[in-house]
């Protein structure tokens, strides 16, 4: 979502800050995948762009007035976005250089073998007691939404033979469902090195998608962006005790 706010206080012309969680110190940069995927399209597009990282406590008073508090949120000169798809729209659309959209027939097949990923990554890490009936049940839809991953990136139907690593057409462009998928893996392995004994073998359940994984992870806009293992147990560790 994003607006026209007059009654937030302007930036300097062409500057864009994004505001995001923090991490364990309050002043670092946290766990949210979400906010890696925004900073990895920030990174592609070689925009400079400051950074507030910030808890409850410190958000400025008209991201609470006008959006909820919602982060991570770009403010761009006088304009806010907030919603993580929305933000790497925007940016897409004004600074178009490289592009990060495909065809709409392959993005869209791409974002099918995608749907529901995260919840799936979601509910698994946050589950305790590990190894429990429900915690394996939940682990068989972990393995199910990555086998449509794998699946994806092995088919070849729509002609599209993949000459290249990533995951939209025949995997020669970087695109933003690469940029959101990367963010999410991520953090799906270091939960399961963290609070799962590693209970999936991604290398050997699944030698498409690691290769892939190995793909993304090394990729400098990535790299540019990443956070620490221990901020991402951190905040499962958080998310976990809640539950």
């Amino acid at each position: 979502m994003g607006c026209f706010a007059a009654d937030v206080p302007s930036a300097p012309a062409g500057g864009m800050t994004l505001y995001l969680k923090a991490g364990p110190d309050g002043i670092s940069v946290g766990d949210c995948p979400f906010a890696h995927y925004v900073r990895i399209v920030l990174n592609e597009k070689g925009l400079e762009y400051d950074l507030k990282p910030s808890t409850q406590d410190t958000k400025p008073q008209w991201l609470v007035d006008f959006y909820d508090g919602s982060m991570p949120a770009l403010r761009h000169r006088k304009e806010c976005y907030v919603e993580s798809d929305v933000i790497a729209q925007y940016l897409d659309f004004f600074f178009q250089e490289p592009p990060m959209s495909d065809k709409k027939r392959f993005v869209a097949k791409a974002q099918d073998a995608t749907d529901g990923l995260f919840p799936c990554i979601a509910k698994y890490l946050k589950h305790t007691p590990d190894g429990d009936e429900e915690d394996e049940a939940l682990k068989l839809s972990l393995v199910e939404a990555l086998s449509r991953l794998e699946d994806h990136l092995g088919d070849e139907s729509d002609g599209e033979k993949k000459t290249g690593p990533y995951f939209v057409g025949n995997g020669e462009t970087f695109t933003l469902v690469d940029a959101s998928l990367a963010p999410k893996l991520y953090h799906m392995q270091t939960g399961l090195k963290g609070f799962k004994g590693n209970a999936i073998d991604t290398a050997a359940e699944f030698p498409k998608l690691r290769k892939y994984m190995d793909s993304v992870f090394s990729r400098q806009s990535f790299v540019d962006s990443i956070y620490s293992e221990e901020t991402v147990v951190w905040g499962w560790s958080n998310a976990r005790t809640l539950c």
